[in-house]
């Protein structure tokens, strides 16, 4: 199964530099990133590439945060790869897909995450983290033979143990030849070659050692081939961070492209809440949102920090400016026309005149429609931006409570508005957790999976696929969105 080779330190063959007739300088669609892209790009693929690169990782934080098993953290990615960064393999792409341009936005969105992600210690460590995880997802689901052509382009210093050296010692190997518990079957173990053994230098393989999973001679680990993806793994994170510590070195050089540092500079906070989806129109086809139904709607459907703007704007009959502005593009976005919008504020804003209304708030309200100044269409703020931007002040209710409150208020808040939905006591202290660790859409996103799981949404499902919060009106929608397929259900069995 692998290529003997000198046991001596030797640069790997870089994955991209060896043609291939279905795509040529990817070979494999797996890939140790050891080139840059020699290739032009526009500035709206640069930003595309990397955007859906970081929803995967992103999701796969999110998945480390919410405990999942391995086994529901491969299928939630492999979900994700197949819509935002599908890579097909070469057996299957022939003469149906181009498997050039995907790969090639795998290799640009990687190395654009490089320039973001490399700016200190703690993004290097999360950028690590979820690469190698994409990478192990992939290398797992890779067909046998391909995955095989991928190790042996490599050169990880290893040598295969040959027969006199097996005799040797071949107690202590047969010793591993045991499947340790819990291990699933892989290719690796199929097959006449299932009893193959290389040796490495020790320190390519901590976790195996450590795992008491390898035999020890001289400073050298002797593998079975089934664990051979342990080496695979660890010379794939070790070659990261060395570039991401070297990426960070020459970044400095780029503080004058006016065009690039902003958009690194947001990319960077990718983790903190995850990348959303662009909403532009109103969750309920063919219904009519009004402004008596807000309140209700409130209740039911919207996430804690429109929940908490309503109640504010209830009480108080005002919102200041970042308030109303968040509150109002949400509302906007969920399906609220102008003329409603407007009728829904001045009916809020019950304790000034009709005058006062008219000159101070009414414009501003036409505004966020793009029916005043110059005419935008404002699209409502995501999780990211209302985390990011406009930090709350004394007597502000705008923000994310699971960010802005204190553990205490937000105790209090969650069992206020969630309690009826199912939310009890016991809950809070994973929700807290979560909270305490900055993983606030996962937090937010738990809240979710417990209020609405008398319609079906179990532990683990997110507001659908897996996915986490990452957009108020994402929460909203996938809300309304489960009452509705719930009462359509309860109309036909009563029907049948």
């Amino acid at each position: 199964m692998f290529k003997s080779k000198e046991l001596k330190s030797q640069k790997r063959t870089p994955t991209a530099s060896v043609g291939a007739s279905t795509a040529p300088g990817y070979p494999h669609r797996l890939n140790f990133y050891d080139l840059p892209p020699l290739f032009e790009v526009t500035l709206e693929d640069f930003e595309e590439s990397a955007i859906d690169r970081l929803r995967i990782l992103a999701e796969i934080e999110s998945s480390y945060a919410r405990n999942r098993s391995w086994d529901e953290l491969k299928e939630v990615t492999e979900k994700l790869c197949k819509k935002y960064l599908p890579l097909h393999a070469n057996a299957t792409a022939l003469g149906k897909i181009n498997p050039l341009e995907e790969r090639k936005r795998d290799h640009l969105g990687h190395f654009v995450l490089r320039l973001a992600f490399c700016r200190s210690e703690e993004l290097r460590r999360r950028f690590v983290t979820t690469e190698k995880t994409l990478f192990r997802v992939r290398y797992e689901g890779e067909l046998r033979e391909e995955k095989m052509e991928f190790v042996n382009s490599l050169n990880f210093g290893w040598v295969k143990v040959d027969t006199n050296e097996r005799s040797s010692f071949e107690a202590e190997l047969k010793a591993l030849e045991v499947k340790p518990p819990g291990l699933p079957r892989t290719d690796e173990q199929e097959g006449p070659r299932a009893q193959e053994y290389v040796k490495v230098h020790w320190t390519k393989v901590p976790d195996l050692v450590a795992k008491r999973r390898v035999f020890l001679r001289g400073g050298f680990a002797y593998v079975h081939s089934r664990e051979v993806s342990s080496i695979v793994y660890h010379e794939f994170e070790s070659a990261l961070q060395k570039a991401l510590e070297h990426t960070a070195k020459m970044l400095p050089r780029m503080d004058e492209d006016t065009r690039l540092v902003p958009l690194l500079n947001n990319l960077s906070q990718g983790f903190l809440a995850g990348i959303p989806s662009e909403w532009s129109g109103p969750p309920l086809a063919g219904d009519e949102i009004r402004a008596d139904m807000i309140d209700d709607m409130a209740k039911k459907h919207f996430p804690l920090c429109m929940r908490n703007l309503h109640e504010c704007l209830t009480r108080d009959r005002h919102l200041k400016h970042f308030g109303r502005l968040q509150y109002g593009l949400f509302l906007k976005v969920l399906g609220l026309s102008i003329d409603e919008a407007v009728l829904f504020w001045r009916k809020s804003f019950s304790n000034i005149t009709d005058d006062k209304f008219n000159k101070e708030y009414k414009y501003n309200i036409r505004h966020s429609y793009g029916l005043e100044g110059k005419r935008a269409n404002y699209p409502a703020k995501s999780c990211q931006q209302i985390l990011t931007t406009d930090k709350p002040g004394v007597g502000d209710c705008h923000g994310c409570p699971y960010r802005h409150f204190s553990p205490e208020n937000l105790q209090s808040s969650l069992l206020t508005h969630y309690s009826l939905q199912g939310l009890g006591t016991t809950d809070l202290h994973e929700i807290m957790r979560t909270v305490k660790d900055g993983h606030y859409h996962v937090a937010c996103t738990r809240v979710f999976e417990i209020t609405h799981a008398s319609k079906g949404v179990k532990k683990g499902d997110g507001i659908g696929d897996g996915e986490s919060v990452t957009h108020p009106n994402q929460y909203a929608a996938r809300s309304i969105e489960l009452e509705k397929e719930q009462s359509q259900e309860g109309t036909v069995m009563a029907v049948d």
